[in-house]
């Protein structure tokens, strides 16, 4: 205004002399005159303006101080409704379907397969024959062996004769020694008489002597005979074992299946010569099929023993099946650091075969937690959210409204490294307006753009997803079309 005061004061000059000037009618103050009359309407467009502003000025003086602005109007805020569940969606793995059992038949003697009588896909069942082998070198094996055992009980008996013979041998001296020790003692008597003549008493006594020792003799000859009978009887058995033997090599001509099961493969063919353990068939066992997928040893916290699996098979794609984890190998692949676990499904119908591949899905051991996205954590307004090890402002020993101090302080419990302290909004409204309430919640884990609250935040409760500005304990919002009711 005083530069226009000013450049108002500067204009009549030149106007008086323009009329000055043009009163003596000298022609070069027309330009002059001209020019003047020409700035006229643009000092009346800024006057208006500078009238303008003045007016805005005193009207903003004369206005109210508790009148409201447009930024104390409240905060539009999205709102959600805290549920349990789980951080990440169940992991599925990939294998393959196997048997229960993989049999490989093999031959157990020497010999031409004469007959296979199963072809590939066949059911066979428990003890049924599968194939058979020539057996004429194994028929004449048991023949062989059977003559050998019976020359060898023949010699039992022979052995058993002499025995009997023996024992009467030794029954003859002794009742020889008996009648000689008898005669000892009456030509003693006699001779003590003087009836005969000591020579005779000597010579009787002599008789005797040489009669036990023949009785002696005779007994012992019974025990080594008995001996004899002994080690032929052992011969005997010793035979009998190989004639055994013979005729379960002749058994070995006839293969028949352990298992019930299916025949995988035929790896030779009739007419080919076998070998001892040369392989006839492979057979597999459906009752159950059995499924190995590796997992991280990062993983292996998440699964036991005996615990239960859902498996999806490509070739069954309507049909979920439950499955058993049996066993977890105490040693990872020394290439990928991976564990094999082995699965089983059970297969009541035979209908799940070899080969197939097989999606598995581990279920979480963890019971669910309540679960928020991360955006909630960040709408504090100056506060720090937990999240890698920081502390919200106030510290975990402070009782915020309905917080973890509610529950009693946990300054002093020394929360693991995956656990922190953050902030939550609960939204309190009826409508769509309302208020929000700070709330200190403990973290847990986090994945996927969302993080578990262990504790200051209850299933149901509604809270603060996302905000137009950061949040302040007690501020006042109002809820977005998008927020859940």
């Amino acid at each position: 205004m005083s530069s226009f005061v000013t450049f108002l004061s500067m204009t009549p000059k030149h106007s008086g002399n323009s009329v000055l000037h043009s009163s003596v009618g000298r022609k070069k103050t027309r330009p002059k005159k001209v020019l003047a009359l020409a700035l006229v309407p643009w000092l009346l467009l800024v006057l208006s303006a500078c009238g303008n502003a003045d007016k805005v000025e005193a009207e903003a003086q004369s206005q109210p101080s508790g009148a409201t602005r447009p930024e104390s109007r409240p905060t539009a805020v999205d709102v959600a409704i805290a549920r349990t569940g789980v951080l990440q969606e169940p992991t599925t793995y990939v294998g393959t379907t196997r048997p229960l059992r993989e049999i490989s038949l093999r031959s157990q003697v020497e010999g031409r397969l004469l007959n296979l009588a199963v072809n590939i896909g066949d059911p066979v069942a428990r003890g049924q024959i599968l194939a058979r082998l020539d057996e004429a070198l194994l028929l004449t094996a048991v023949t062989q062996a059977e003559a050998e055992l019976a020359a060898r009980q023949s010699e039992v008996a022979r052995a058993q004769t002499q025995v009997s013979n023996a024992k009467a041998r030794a029954e003859q001296a002794r009742l020889e020694f008996q009648q000689s020790k008898a005669d000892t003692q009456r030509r003693q008597y006699l001779y003590r008489e003087g009836a005969i003549s000591q020579q005779d008493a000597e010579l009787s006594q002599t008789a005797a002597r040489t009669a036990e020792q023949a009785f002696r003799a005779a007994e012992e000859q019974i025990r080594t005979e008995e001996q004899a009978v002994a080690a032929a009887v052992g011969r005997v058995k010793a035979q009998q074992a190989i004639v055994a033997q013979a005729r379960e090599r002749k058994s070995y001509a006839r293969v028949t299946s352990p298992i019930k099961g299916v025949v995988l493969e035929r790896v030779t063919e009739p007419g080919n010569l076998v070998q001892p353990g040369g392989e006839i068939l492979r057979l597999g066992d459906f009752s159950s099929v059995k499924v190995v997928v590796y997992l991280s040893e990062l993983e292996l916290s998440n699964i036991r023993e005996g615990q239960s699996v859902q498996v999806r098979l490509d070739a069954f794609p309507d049909r979920p099946f439950s499955g058993t984890v049996s066993r977890i190998s105490p040693a990872a692949e020394a290439s990928s650091r991976q564990v094999p676990i082995e699965i089983i499904i059970p297969n009541d119908n035979d209908r799940i075969g070899s080969g197939l591949l097989a999606r598995v899905t581990l279920a979480q051991l963890d019971r669910p937690k309540t679960i928020v996205p991360q955006t909630a954590l960040s709408v504090a307004g100056g506060a720090r959210s937990g999240g890698g090890g920081e502390r919200g402002s106030g510290g975990v020993g402070e009782r915020g409204s309905g917080g973890v101090g509610e529950r009693g302080s946990v300054s002093q419990a020394r929360v693991p490294d995956s656990e922190s302290i953050g902030t939550i909004f609960v939204a309190i409204a009826e409508g769509r307006e309302g208020t929000v309430q700070a709330r200190r919640v403990l973290l847990g884990d986090r994945a996927n753009g969302k993080v578990e609250i262990l504790s200051g935040l209850k299933p149901g409760e509604r809270f603060v997803v996302r905000s137009g500005k950061p949040l302040k304990d007690g501020e006042k919002v109002v809820l977005s079309i998008l927020s859940e009711k």
